[in-house]
């Protein structure tokens, strides 16, 4: 019988050797999701000018408890002038602080008649300002090499004036579908078919985690077929995934044309949900590998092994931190299980109690119930050979792509 491999060892075979993408460089409003191939400095002070953070009034802080004369009035967006001593300014949020100014004092605060504000006492410097450069000033780091372009990351762009960034290429991605068994939704079931519901799952997930769906195809149970499909898919691809096809079975093809057109890393691992899982290597364009990983059939085992390999191999193909490894999270289990030789990823709820994060197991746990993905917060990490009572902690692997 097969050794059965851990989990450590499949990564360190999928990763080994594993080159990020070339650059390329896209508008600021097409790169949502992108991964910085380059490092971006601050080109401008954040603020750009001493402000007030609310509306109120500007002053001197030694003028304070006095009853101040209002000498201008400071919109965001208008040219501050000079105060003088033993004046205030109106102003409002975002305006410039007028030079002289060292201080603003919120408006519900202030009572005032005939342009001549009474201002409370006891104010300190630099109150409700915020002073130019504090978020970010120029010359400093901005955004680091490896980071994923989402909201605040675009915000923080636009910010400085940039229009353009330098990102890695998506990775491109053939995606087979493996049995005469599976049928696209939309077409009539035949008796002892059923439809595929990984194609859809798998497209979503890999377009989180970054890539580009170049090739998307079902290949029929025939092993010169099967071949010639991994060819075809690796002379256009970075990464050509199948689902099912890689058990022991007579229709199982995918590992012998594998093994004959490239190279088996790892076969079967000791985990549960997924044991049937082939990782390797394809032969592409001017002699270069293509990363080849062959997912169970059954939906649950392809949707754990497309978080735990798929997401760190995404990962490395961008250079992203961010994805290359799925954040942990400390919980206490509120449920009872026993594992065998093989480790357990369990698909579980968290919700924070009064003594941590509580992880609530969906009770169907067999590979088939795709339901008991759908509320999922995280996989729950069972040790083999490992008894779990109510309120024992374990490892979660929180199910998210940032």
């Amino acid at each position: 019988m097969d050794k059965l491999s851990p989990v450590e060892t499949a990564l360190a075979a999928l990763l080994e050797g594993v080159a990020p993408t070339t650059s390329e460089t896209v508008p600021c409003d097409e790169a949502a999701g992108r991964v910085l191939a380059e490092a971006i400095e601050a080109r401008l002070d954040v603020p750009a000018f001493d402000n007030s953070a609310m509306d109120g009034y500007a002053l001197h802080h030694d003028d304070a408890g006095q009853q101040l004369p209002i000498a201008q009035r400071i919109a965001a967006g208008s040219v501050a002038t000079p105060l003088a001593r033993g004046t205030c300014a109106r102003i409002f949020t975002g305006g410039a602080l007028p030079p002289g100014a060292d201080c603003v004092v919120m408006q519900e605060r202030v009572t005032h008649e005939d342009d001549i504000a009474a201002i409370p006492a006891d104010l300190p410097a630099g109150d409700n300002v915020r002073r130019r450069g504090r978020d970010v000033a120029v010359g400093a780091p901005l955004l680091p090499a490896g980071e994923r372009l989402e909201a605040a990351a675009l915000g923080h762009l636009a910010g400085q004036g940039i229009t353009e960034v330098v990102v890695r290429r998506r990775p491109r991605v053939a995606l087979l579908s493996t049995g005469d068994e599976i049928v696209d939704p939309g077409t009539e079931l035949s008796d002892g078919q059923i439809y595929n519901s990984n194609r859809p799952m798998l497209k979503r997930l890999l377009e989180r985690f970054g890539a580009e769906l170049v090739r998307v195809v079902s290949v029929p149970d025939d092993a010169a077929g099967t071949r010639d499909t991994l060819a075809a898919a690796a002379l256009e691809a970075d990464l050509v995934i199948s689902t099912g096809g890689v058990s022991v079975g007579e229709e199982d093809h995918v590992k012998a044309a594998l093994e004959s057109l490239g190279q088996l890393d790892l076969w079967r691992l000791a985990i549960r949900p997924g044991k049937p899982l082939a990782l390797g290597r394809l032969p592409g364009p001017a002699g270069r590998d293509v990363r080849f990983v062959g997912l169970p059939g059954n939906p649950v085992s392809c949707f754990v092994g497309a978080w735990l390999f798929l997401r760190p191999l995404m990962g490395a193909l961008q250079a992203c931190p961010a994805l290359a490894e799925l954040p942990r999270l400390p919980a206490r289990a509120d449920f009872a299980t026993r594992t065998g030789p093989r480790r357990h990823y369990m698909r579980v709820t968290l919700e924070l109690g009064n003594d941590g994060i509580v992880a609530r197991a969906f009770r169907d746990q067999n590979s088939g119930v795709l339901s008991s993905c759908i509320s999922a917060d995280a996989l729950a990490v069972i040790p083999a050979e490992t008894r779990i009572e109510p309120g024992d902690r374990l490892d979660c692997l929180w199910l998210r792509v940032d």
